[in-house]
Parts: structure tokens; C-alpha cells; sequence
């Protein structure tokens, strides 16, 4: 295994947000020294390819901004002085965003996305702008543009010769390589659950419409949404906090949850993930937590026939908008023909841009089918949920995030089969507008490489299912950096 690291990680880019907040309280670390920490990480692990635009200059004043203020005993902000990155489909203000593509390699917007900004009031300081799929279009990193390393697309902070997962590829890697502290990713049908599992790093895909969606370039309207990426799900929750003005945090207790254990999730999984999948449900077990076996579940049957019409008609519909309100202005015919990824290009010219999409009988129209999945397949899947939720009744359902560990980088990269190991698990609680978090747990006895755990939960319960995050992380402890 060729390891991605060139040095030991600094005790200073391996705290979570509260370690750091305490050391600058405590005297023992600066605003500037930890900037200057991830910087250098990020400089010596350049080949990972996590970042389009690196901010130094930009950091580093804010960083002094920070130590100063705090010198003097200024009202101290919950983020002052953490870096933090940002993946390049989010408005930063003064930096390009590029959504990974040169399309839109000139495109500089003047205001942060709401996200951001809620951060950036806090304190945040902005490291710089995070690699990814283009346009967000798939589940494995690979993108030939914007590469600082050999190979093409975003490596795994764990092994450079194994991709990173996507779309928020950039921001997975730099957590899981220590390069920052937080990050903002987006995801549409599991784009920061996936990298984050392989990455090992922890996130929230939180229920739909909890964020604002402005200044974020689009794919799929009704299932993209901005979240929050860390090293720790306390430091997620706090991230979610600051964003919606939602601090509170009910109580969990171990010995009274019930998890549901779906076993259609549980099929085709490689020998590491399932290995360090089962053993974190028997520690759950021997703390009390009460699983719940489904055989029965259908989700999949269910949002089969809902995530590609979704997809393929709102990425039309919603860029032609984004470009038009929010973007450049330009048409989304240039824009298509600057794409450079192959895939990507193929599918705007082949499928978005017509409103066609294949199925067994050929090209169709994808209105059609987009009008069935909204008027009755969505509420299909979504009352099939309810039911599961209420009947059993279950405070969440468990499973693991991606059934392989991360595959190694190559042409083969983009094979059905990878995307369906990536995606098969993560894509239902889109389509239907859950709460989910990944988190870490626990590294593949042959790969070495990180597995997650994905927890998905009724709409509207976020905070209660980042409190349960927090509580299965207190048992299952964090994993070893890479």
C-alpha cells in the first residue's frame, strides 16, 4: 500500500474544532500557528489533489485577525480562528468557484452562500476552495481538471492509489489527511456520506430544506443540500448548529435506542466493510442498544424507478436557473461544451440537455417519467419509510455507507459496479429528504482502509440524530489518521 501521508500529522491539525477552541484559550496554541499547521499539510500532500484554489494569504490575515482580537478579550466567536475548507460548488466570496470544471474556471461570486456565511460570522477562516467530481456528477473523485498530482481526481487521505469517493471528494480528503478542521461538502445522492467513509471522517446530510440552497451550483434541485464534514459528530453538530440557530441537543440513552438493521443494505458487502460494519453493531449491542433486524424493507425496489428521472430533468431546469440568477449568465449550452470529464460530458449532451435518459426499451422522454416519480414514486418510498419509522418502531436505520472500502484509482474507476458499491446505500434517504450521518468505524483488516456507518432518520429530526451519533462515537471511539 503506497500511504498518502509524506509526514507525521501535527498534534495541532489532529484536534477536533473544541480541542482547538480550548488550546486557544489555554495559551498553548495560536489562530496563525494552526493555519500555518494546515498549510503545510496541504503543501506536502499536494498529489492528493484535494484543492482547485488555496487561499494562504487570505488565511493567514484572518488567523492574525483572530489572535488579535482574542489578545485584546474580545467577545470570543464559536469558530474563531478554525480553518475550515470549502467545496468548490459553494459561493465563497473573492474566490473562484469552479464546481470542478473550467466552465467555469473564471466565475468569481461576490457573496458567500448563507452556509458559509453563517460560518464565516462565527469565526471560520477559509483555507481554500476543495477538489471534487464535475459539476458533482458522480461518486468517485475522478476529474482530469485542476490536478496538482500524477494521477487524475481527488486521492484517498488514506492510500494515493485509491480514489477518494465524490462528489465532495476535496473535502472528505483534506479532513481525513488533516489538512483542516471542518468542511462544507454538498449531497445530492450520497456525495459527502461516500467520501467521507472513505476518508474517515464524519458528516451530516440533514433533512430537506434545512439549509438555504443559494449559492450553490446545482444538480438536482430537489435533493442537493449544503452539510457539514468533521472529524468528530460533535463537531458536525456544532457545525449544524451555527448554520440553523438549532443548539439544542436531547438526551440519548444507549440502553433505550432501537436501530434498525435493514438487510437488503447488509448484501454484497467486501470482507472489510463487513468486518468492522458487524463489529460495531455488536459493541452497540453490548451497551444496550436494541437492533431491530428488517427483511423486509422494499426501499430499494421503491427508489429505483425515482433517482435518474429526478436527476436528469432537475439538472437542466435547475443550472439553466442557477446561471441565469445566481452564476456567470452564460447559456448551459456553453457551459456544457467547456465540460472535460467524459462522463459528465457525455451525460449533459446524451441525456440532460434532450431530457432523454436510457432505459431497457431505449432513449425515452424523462418528463414522463419525472412526473411519476414526483406524483406518486416519492411518496411511495417516503410513506414506506414512515411506516418503518412508527411500526417497528425504531429511533433510526443502520447500515454501512458505501459495501466497499475505496477502490483503487485507474481508467476501470468508473465501472457500473463501483458506482453501485458506492452509491447502492446512500441514494434512498435522498430521494427521500432524510436526516443521515456517516460516521467512522473502524479500519479494514487487509486494506487498512476506513469504513463508515450511515445512520438515516425521519425528517425534521436532525439534532436528535446527530445526539445519537454523538453517543454511538462515545462507544466506538474515533479512528486512527491516516
Amino acid at each position: 500500500m503506497k500511504t498518502s501521508q509524506t509526514a507525521a500529522a501535527t498534534p495541532s491539525t489532529d484536534l477536533t474544532i473544541h480541542e482547538a477552541m480550548a488550546a486557544f484559550r489555554d495559551g498553548t496554541l495560536t489562530s496563525v500557528a494552526l493555519v500555518e499547521a494546515c498549510l503545510r499539510r496541504i503543501e506536502e500532500l499536494r498529489h492528493l489533489n484535494a484543492f482547485v484554489t488555496i487561499d494562504a494569504p487570505g488565511a493567514l490575515e484572518a488567523a492574525a485577525r483572530a489572535d488579535l482580537e482574542r489578545a485584546a478579550g474580545k467577545p470570543r466567536k464559536p469558530l474563531a480562528g478554525i480553518p475550515i475548507v470549502v467545496k468548490d460548488n459553494i459561493h465563497a466570496a473573492g474566490l473562484p468557484c469552479t464546481a470542478g470544471s473550467p466552465a467555469l474556471a473564471d466565475f468569481v461570486p461576490q457573496h458567500d452562500a448563507p452556509t458559509l456565511q453563517k460560518l464565516r460570522d462565527a469565526g471560520a477562516i477559509v483555507l481554500g476552495k476543495t477538489n471534487m467530481n464535475e459539476f458533482a456528477f458522480g461518486a468517485t473523485g475522478y476529474n482530469p481538471s485542476f490536478n496538482t498530482g500524477s494521477g487524475a481526481g481527488v486521492r484517498n487521505a488514506y492510500d494515493s492509489e485509491r480514489i477518494a469517493g465524490g462528489s465532495s471528494s476535496g473535502s472528505a480528503a483534506a479532513l481525513g489527511a488533516r489538512m483542516a478542521l471542518a468542511a462544507l461538502g454538498t449531497d445530492t445522492g450520497g456525495s459527502m456520506r461516500i467520501p467521507c467513509a472513505l476518508n474517515g471522517c464524519a458528516s451530516l446530510r440533514p433533512s430537506s430544506g434545512r439549509y438555504s440552497s443559494l449559492g450553490t451550483i446545482p444538480i438536482s434541485t430537489s435533493r442537493d443540500t449544503v452539510g457539514p464534514m468533521a472529524q468528530c459528530m460533535a463537531d458536525v453538530a456544532m457545525l449544524d448548529a451555527l448554520m440553523t440557530d438549532d443548539h439544542a441537543l436531547p438526551p440519548v440513552e444507549l440502553a433505550r435506542l432501537r436501530l434498525g438493521v435493514p438487510a437488503e443494505f447488509w448484501t454484497r458487502l467486501d470482507e472489510d466493510t463487513r468486518g468492522c460494519a458487524e463489529a460495531a453493531l455488536a459493541r452497540l449491542r453490548e451497551h444496550g442498544v436494541k437492533l431491530i433486524d428488517i427483511p423486509d424493507a422494499g426501499l430499494f425496489e421503491l427508489n429505483q424507478p425515482i433517482g435518474f428521472p429526478v436527476v436528469i430533468h432537475e439538472a437542466r431546469v435547475g443550472m439553466q436557473a442557477y446561471l441565469r440568477e445566481q452564476g456567470p449568465g452564460i447559456s448551459i449550452e456553453a457551459l456544457v461544451e467547456n465540460i472535460n470529464s467524459p462522463d459528465v460530458k457525455a451525460i449533459y449532451e446524451q441525456w440532460v440537455l434532450p431530457g432523454k435518459m436510457p432505459t431497457p426499451q431505449g432513449m425515452v422522454d424523462v418528463e414522463p417519467l419525472y412526473e411519476a416519480a414526483e406524483k406518486g414514486g416519492r411518496q411511495a418510498l417516503k410513506a414506506r419509510y414512515r411506516t418503518l419509522f412508527d411500526n417497528l418502531p425504531i429511533d433510526a436505520l443502520v447500515f454501512p455507507t458505501t459495501t466497499i472500502v475505496a477502490p483503487p484509482a485507474g481508467p476501470e474507476v468508473n465501472e457500473p459496479e463501483n458506482f453501485e458499491g458506492l452509491i447502492r446505500n446512500t441514494e434512498p434517504a435522498a430521494s427521500a429528504g432524510l436526516a443521515c450521518i456517516q460516521l467512522p468505524v473502524g479500519l479494514g483488516r487487509r486494506s487498512g482502509l476506513p469504513v463508515g456507518l450511515e445512520l438515516d432518520a425521519p425528517a425534521g429530526s436532525d439534532r436528535r440524530l446527530l445526539a445519537i451519533g454523538i453517543a454511538i462515537e462515545s462507544v466506538l471511539g474515533r479512528i486512527p489518521p491516516a
